[in-house]
């Protein structure tokens, strides 16, 4: 249960102590998030070049959700970054950040979707994708209306994740205090995990109500972990499911879960 969980793991994937990678996938994505692209004196362009790079490199990925702060502040960078994205040889998609300030309406725009949005995957993984900020950054609960009315339309399907940048518990130094939220997760059995960025110096693991929490640190902007990383999940055929952290330099695995 510990959040800076990042002892590197020397063992082979296949397993490590209670941690154990289904051996054949229904289901694979990635996560990372924190890119900043265009933060003042930071070499951005390089770390999304090595990020998209490294994922470019995985095999048999399903889908990658930027998971906010996306770009840093001034509004232009929004449509640079898509262009980056774009080079991904997989489909992605975007959640928004505090430093994600541009309008409502350029997000639609721009990403051709809501800054809230769902789909479903292979028919049978809901995924969902939540705002907490807006356009003056604030730092926001996720609304509850569309959290629980997607959390309803999935609720038959065998697996649902959630992705929101902020955490919805202060339990970290920069989370808001969002008990609606945290209930409302915690009331879906099928609800497997809920991701988060934002917290660039966190990397690991939190439980509420036995539902797991996980952060992927960053891979951009100029502070945090040492290590720009990245968080890879998979859904085993049989149901099971396990997630990493993965170094964008070199691929070294520095924690494992299994949900």
């Amino acid at each position: 249960m510990s959040l800076l969980g990042s002892s590197l793991l020397t063992l082979p994937l296949a397993s490590f102590g209670k941690f154990e990678i289904p051996k054949a996938a229904s289901l694979r994505f990635i996560t990372a998030s924190d890119g900043h692209y265009g933060q003042p004196d930071t070499d951005f362009e390089s770390s999304h070049r090595q990020l998209i790079a490294a994922i470019n490199q995985e095999k048999n990925v399903d889908f990658v959700v930027f998971n906010g702060d996306l770009i840093h502040d001034d509004p232009k960078w929004m449509p640079e970054v898509k262009k980056v994205y774009d080079t991904l040889k997989t489909p992605y998609y975007t959640t928004r950040g505090n430093h994600d300030r541009v309008s409502e309406a350029a997000w639609a725009q721009i990403w051709g979707r809501s800054a809230n949005y769902g789909f479903v995957s292979k028919d049978q993984h809901g995924i969902i994708l939540a705002s907490s900020s807006n356009e003056k950054g604030e730092y926001l609960c996720v609304d509850v209306g569309f959290l629980k009315s997607q959390l309803e339309a999935y609720k038959d399907l065998s697996h649902v994740f959630l992705f929101v940048h902020i955490s919805q518990n202060d339990w970290t130094r920069h989370g808001v205090p969002c008990e609606e939220v945290l209930n409302l997760i915690a009331s879906y059995p099928n609800l497997k995990a809920t991701f988060h960025g934002h917290d660039h110096d966190v990397d690991g693991i939190m439980l509420y109500k036995k539902k797991p929490f996980l952060w992927s640190g960053h891979f951009g902007g100029s502070w945090g972990n040492p290590f720009p990383s990245y968080r890879v999940v998979e859904v085993g055929e049989e149901g099971k499911t396990a997630t990493y952290l993965k170094t964008v330099k070199d691929g070294i695995v520095l924690n494992g879960h299994n949900l």
